[in-house]
């Protein structure tokens, strides 16, 4: 992993979620947001509202393509293959789309050298149950599909996981430091949970063992935008610090 991809400074550890579909308010947010966030996350609505020259006019900062690919291996390798002229710092897949369908996908993102986006694997979709997952033939409980598709996923060639705040320490116990971890569902103290069932403040989130956190609504709808990313900022920094320090002494 290159350097590039290790979040260091407390900004960088944020991506902000520019979920619409709408360009000209996209636009709007990343312009405004820049200069004190990491990365923006554009989802499926806004790409296939918008296509890859929506992308391309969300300037500022890199980008995470949150498309959750699910297909067979060679059509998620072509699918890969196109949008890395985009140049996206990470992209998310399914890991239910199996080893091989992951394995053609980081083949196909090492076509890019140093440019090739992250790999990120989302497990079990936040929205899914235990009833749900059996209603597929998965009898597990959700935390123990997450952590069986997690090992698939990161042996077969993902860099990270995408997963809810109440799978990050069990993930981050699990699998060791090597595997990052974004995390969405955060809220910043006081804010509404909105849709998000399970939810985490920004400082709860890195102390257990968060790589990059996401946040959408309570920064874009807030009525200072910047200032909000602040709060966020001033929230992690003791984490971020404490976790500097231990890993400098770790042996």
């Amino acid at each position: 992993m290159a350097d590039r991809d290790l979040p260091n400074a407390m900004a960088e550890r944020l991506i902000v979620a520019l979920d619409t579909a709408e360009m000209t308010r996209a636009a709007a947010w990343a312009h405004a947001l820049a200069p004190h966030c990491g990365l923006f996350k554009l989802g499926l609505e806004f790409f296939l509202a918008n296509g890859p020259d929506g992308v391309r006019a969300i300037a500022g900062r890199p980008i995470f393509l949150d498309l959750k690919l699910h297909d067979i291996p060679n059509t998620v390798a072509g699918a890969v293959q196109s949008v890395l002229p985009l140049k996206p710092r990470m992209l998310t897949l399914h890991a239910a789309g199996g080893a091989a369908m992951i394995e053609a996908a980081r083949r196909a993102a090492e076509t890019a050298g140093t440019d090739r986006p992250m790999l990120l694997a989302v497990t079990v979709l936040t929205s899914l149950d235990a009833a749900d997952l059996a209603a597929t033939g998965v009898n597990d409980a959700p935390a123990t599909q997450v952590l069986r598709l997690a090992r698939l996923a990161l042996s077969a060639g993902a860099d990270g996981l995408v997963c809810s705040p109440l799978e990050v320490a069990m993930l981050r116990q699990a699998l060791g430091k090597q595997a990052k971890l974004v995390v969405p569902g955060i809220r910043p103290v006081g804010a509404a949970s909105g849709d998000q069932a399970r939810t985490m403040t920004p400082a709860e989130a890195v102390a257990a063992g968060a790589d990059w956190i996401v946040v959408g609504r309570p920064i874009t709808q807030a009525a200072d935008p910047g200032a909000a990313v602040q709060r966020i900022i001033a929230d992690m920094h003791p984490v971020v610090i404490a976790r500097s320090e231990a890993t400098k002494q770790a042996p």
